[in-house]
């Protein structure tokens, strides 16, 4: 939801291996130059000799993949291509998926249970057939710190398939850096001296985790200055240590937390919020937080001691000063209907997931349209909803394109439809907004819910109730007059804090100079800036301005 806010096409921050997104740091151009170049030694057309191993290793999540996926659209269509992206597997398992790869097909006449010597011969058929049509091979292992010893073994002597002027398969090894610990092995040394090219794919530094992330941007349509403050861009590096895949989850979420809090830039404090949710307690383990920490525990040692005396002297007290513990008065708080007398602070609404609550969000309209209505002092129990509130000068007001800015600033309570992928949808009944949190009202009790859960499923479609003024009708022509613009123009001067337009001498009318603040206002709240006063900029207008419409809570309550 949050691309539509920041003028993006597509989401820029997707962990899929998507090579549009590849970013070439001069780390990545060497990695990719590496694998190009043991095609190149495999490659008979270019002259190559063929053989051995290319080795690419690097941490987790630093691209390694995504640079495999553009390096695989590059190999000359004279070469054919194994790729194993799951290398778990027997000796057996192994040679039979590499005959697969390469469309091999054991003998007609063989019989019975294939073994290793069948694929082998199989395999050096078909390289030696390859080779005499002028045609290379290359096997590509993804995840190859996966593989036992014994595959390993049985990879290099793969690379003895040969004829008396080069060898028939180049092999590609991709993997974590403990793959390179492994081939230090004495064992496996056979094999290291075959390491024809190896690289290693370090962590982006400051500079380029900076262009990293303008780089996808701009892939994904943004335009203009990057949307992260000078200060979350440090602390992005911070926190995913340049590490691209961390990077895109972080951002991600960063620009999600942005959208929901209805602002343009991410700041710092966005950051943080951000990393608590996708890498957890991680997220604070630096020299600062490890201090904040032992400052936390010293106090929370002295509030337990302090507790502890309390307790000794609550104990001496009457059963009849006994209070609910914390839990408890949640949980009885949450079993008590909204509306219940109280002449305390009501406590907060319960946190819910989402998904927990989703089976019983209604998945008809008509049912959320009768739990909003006494908001509006409607009756709950009329089968059109609609059709009641009309009786009363209401509407039924829907829109499909709302974004959570403009929702604040809407600040009335509505229906939210949700929408998960290939699921009916259902409708959430919102009735309140906090930085990071919204209320929900359902079967009149209330559940909070946290925004960027709420984003993953709200795509901008709302509904409310609306008391359109006297005389409005849909695209007021020039020149309009009556109550709908007294109203109109009335409210605008408010909000201009100049002299109150019903005291104006002559009729007022929706002249050029209306439509001007008009404009001014709609721009000024995000609306389209077209000068026509429709029911969003109507809402909006009574939602900036003193009135009897129902708002939302500020806070869970």
């Amino acid at each position: 939801m949050y691309t539509a806010h920041f003028g993006l096409s597509q989401d820029p921050f997707s962990i899929a291996p998507d090579p549009r997104y590849l970013f070439m740091s001069e780390r990545h151009r060497e990695a990719l130059a590496h694998l190009l170049y043991g095609v190149a030694g495999s490659n008979q057309a270019a002259g190559g000799t063929g053989g051995g191993f290319v080795l690419l290793t690097g941490d987790i999540g630093a691209g390694k993949t995504t640079i495999c996926r553009c390096f695989l659209a590059q190999i000359p269509p004279n070469c054919h291509v194994a790729y194993i992206f799951n290398p778990k597997l027997s000796v057996l398992e192994l040679l039979q998926s590499i005959c697969e790869e390469f469309h091999i097909t054991l003998s007609p006449a063989h019989t019975g249970t294939p073994t290793v010597k069948d694929y082998i011969d199989a395999l050096n058929a078909f390289l030696l057939q390859s080779h005499a049509a002028g045609q290379s091979s290359v096997l590509i292992i993804d995840e190859a710190q996966n593989l036992s010893p014994e595959v390993l073994e049985q990879l290099r002597l793969l690379t003895n398939l040969e004829t008396s002027e080069r060898k028939l398969l180049q092999i590609v090894l991709i993997g974590q850096p403990e793959l390179r610990d492994m081939l230090a092995r004495p064992e496996l040394e056979q094999l290291a001296q075959r390491v024809i090219a190896r690289f290693h794919l370090d962590a982006l530094s400051p500079a380029e985790t900076k262009q990293y992330i303008g780089h996808r941007l701009g892939v994904a349509g943004h335009s203009g200055a990057l949307p992260f403050e000078p200060q979350a861009m440090q602390r992005i590096h911070q926190l995913t240590r340049g590490v691209p895949r961390r990077i895109n989850l972080l951002c991600g979420r960063a620009l999600l937390g942005a959208w929901a809090t209805g602002v343009n830039q991410v700041n710092r404090k966005v950051v943080n919020k951000a990393a608590a949710e996708v890498f957890g307690t991680e997220a604070g383990y630096t020299p600062n937080f490890k201090r904040q920490r032992l400052d936390y525990g010293l106090a929370g040692l002295a509030l337990l001691a302090a507790l502890t005396l309390l307790g000794l002297q609550l104990g001496s007290t009457s059963k009849e000063s006994q209070v609910l513990s914390p839990t408890a008065a949640q949980t009885a708080q949450a079993a008590a209907p909204i509306g219940a007398a109280s002449t305390d602070k009501p406590e907060p609404a319960p946190m819910a997931e989402l998904q927990t609550l989703w089976p019983q969000l209604p998945g008809d309209i008509n049912t959320a349209w009768r739990e909003l209505a006494p908001d509006w002092k409607l009756p709950t129990n009329s089968t059109d909803p609609c059709q009641v509130a009309a009786a009363q000068q209401l509407q039924c007001y829907r829109t499909s394109n709302l974004t959570m800015p403009l929702l604040r600033q809407l600040d009335r309570p509505g229906i939210l439809t949700l929408q998960a992928a290939q699921s009916p949808a259902v409708y959430a009944l919102l009735v309140g907004l906090s930085d990071q949190t919204a209320t929900l009202r359902l079967d009149g009790h209330l559940r909070t819910v946290r925004l960027v859960d709420l984003a993953q499923w709200w795509r901008g479609d709302f509904a409310t109730y609306w008391q359109q003024p006297t005389g409005y009708t849909a695209g007021l022509p020039d020149g309009s007059t009556g109550p709908a613009i007294d109203w109109l123009a009335s409210r605008l001067a408010l909000l201009d804090g100049g002299p109150s337009a019903s005291n104006a001498a002559t009729p007022l009318a929706l002249d050029a100079a209306l439509r001007a603040r008009v404009r001014a206002f709609q721009r000024a709240r995000g609306i389209t800036p077209d000068g026509q006063p429709g029911p969003m900029t109507f809402l909006q207008i009574d939602s900036a301005t003193p009135g009897q419409s129902p708002r939302l809570i500020s806070e869970p309550q």
